[in-house]
């Protein structure tokens, strides 16, 4: 299952009856190149949907404040995500929430704007975080105006599939 964060859901109480105990996010901004790869894989995971079977995926785009309300009451979250890290672009890399932090810098122009770790902050302290949450990032090549990732990145898709597949086997 796949839920749109434009569309959304109209009922909360069938939103909670509906909720799988793990979900897939895909964070970012696929206006804007490799920042959109978490939407990407998100997409790619999708389309191969019967293979994971009890899984849902979201395409949070830049939901932004969204992102408590898909991981809240979950077992599992996994999210996917560009992440500036100072690696090789298309680096992929697991962290959990203890093992990073954040340096962004929010502009606070936009109710889609919103800090990954800062909101897993605050479900915690709601009582609604999931039990495990993995993050993985992406290093962008570049974050500009364009559709479409780089190369690079499109060349590893398979290997980020591959790292999220694994993942869920554990």
């Amino acid at each position: 299952m796949i839920i749109d964060c434009l569309g959304g859901y109209n009922n909360s109480v069938a939103k909670e009856k509906m909720k799988s105990d793990t979900v897939i996010v895909g964070l970012g901004n696929i206006l804007m190149a490799d920042e959109g790869i978490g939407c990407v894989i998100a997409g790619h995971l999708l389309s191969q949907q019967e293979k994971y079977p009890g899984i849902e995926f979201v395409d949070a785009g830049t939901g932004g404040m969204n992102l408590l309300h898909i991981i809240s009451g979950r077992k599992k979250a996994i999210i996917i995500d560009c992440a500036v890290m100072g690696t090789e672009p298309g680096t992929i890399k697991r962290f959990t929430p203890e093992q990073t932090k954040s340096i962004k810098q929010l502009s606070h122009y936009s109710l889609h704007e919103a800090d990954v770790l800062q909101i897993i902050e605050m479900s915690r302290k709601l009582g609604q975080c999931p039990e495990q949450i993995i993050i993985f990032g992406i290093e962008p090549y570049r974050i500009e105006s364009g559709r479409g990732l780089n190369k690079k990145l499109s060349a590893g898709l398979s290997e980020y599939i591959k790292t999220i597949e694994k993942e869920l086997s554990v």
